[in-house]
């Protein structure tokens, strides 16, 4: 981190994608680029010169010295409050990354690829499925999310539509608390009896990223491992309180 500098950000573009979630679009002419599953620090600053710092998965490749962030709203949150309710274009932010490196897919590192998501979790990877799609990538691919509503689901008309178009990708998701109305899918929490139905077995060193809340992250890669998968092909993140789960 000795290295990352802040850099200055301008707000471009806010997208509603559920309630509670947004996608902003920032113009960072200084970003040096980075690689699916990484993420930045967002820096506000107050008038009075008060600083909150945060980090946020990055949603997509760096295209046209932009970047993207989707930031689910916390109500006891200091920075994704503004981000989500009030951040307009023309707006100033400071960026510092990209930071991480070990929970980073590209189609070198090849598969079979398991993601499984847990709430906001989808969003690193779906960067990592956007860039699969760009490079036309090969690697059979399934992923696993789940969320407790339809409302509350991020990015499911543009994962439909990756799927539709890519006979490597799968998309299976599990609602919690809520499904649609002709919903015939999974209606409860990952579980091992349903990843024994959707990862990968009998493949050859399958690969898995999985990111959401704490509890969630640590339940799945348990089972996975149980099931097989070798710890070191199972990347996690994490974030939020332990314990919870979509």
């Amino acid at each position: 981190m000795g290295r990352l500098t802040w850099r200055p950000g301008t707000v471009l573009e806010s997208v509603t994608e559920t309630p509670r979630v947004k996608t902003l679009t920032i113009a960072a002419p200084e970003w040096p680029g980075h690689r699916p599953g990484q993420h930045v620090d967002v820096r506000l600053t107050a008038e009075d010169g008060y600083q909150a710092v945060r980090s946020y998965s990055l949603a997509a490749p760096a295209s046209n010295g932009t970047v993207m962030v989707t930031v689910e709203r916390l109500d006891d949150g200091e920075v994704s409050p503004y981000l989500v309710d009030e951040a307009r274009p023309g707006d100033q932010v400071e960026l510092r990354g990209p930071v991480g490196g070990y929970f980073v897919w590209e189609p070198a590192l090849g598969g079979p690829l398991l993601l499984v998501g847990g709430g906001s979790g989808i969003v690193p990877l779906a960067a990592m499925l956007r860039v699969h799609a760009a490079a036309a990538s090969d690697v059979p691919t399934r992923l696993l999310f789940s969320a407790r509503s339809p409302d509350e689901a991020i990015f499911t008309a543009e994962l439909d539509r990756l799927a539709a178009d890519d006979l490597q990708l799968q998309v299976i998701a599990t609602y919690t608390r809520e499904a649609p109305a002709d919903w015939t899918g999974y209606r409860r929490r990952v579980d091992r009896e349903m990843l024994e139905e959707v990862a990968w077995r009998g493949a050859d060193r399958p690969l898995a990223f999985v990111c959401g809340p704490t509890g969630f992250v640590e339940t799945v890669a348990a089972d996975l491992e149980q099931m097989g998968y070798a710890g070191d092909r199972i990347r996690t993140e994490r974030f939020g309180p332990t314990g919870g789960t979509p």
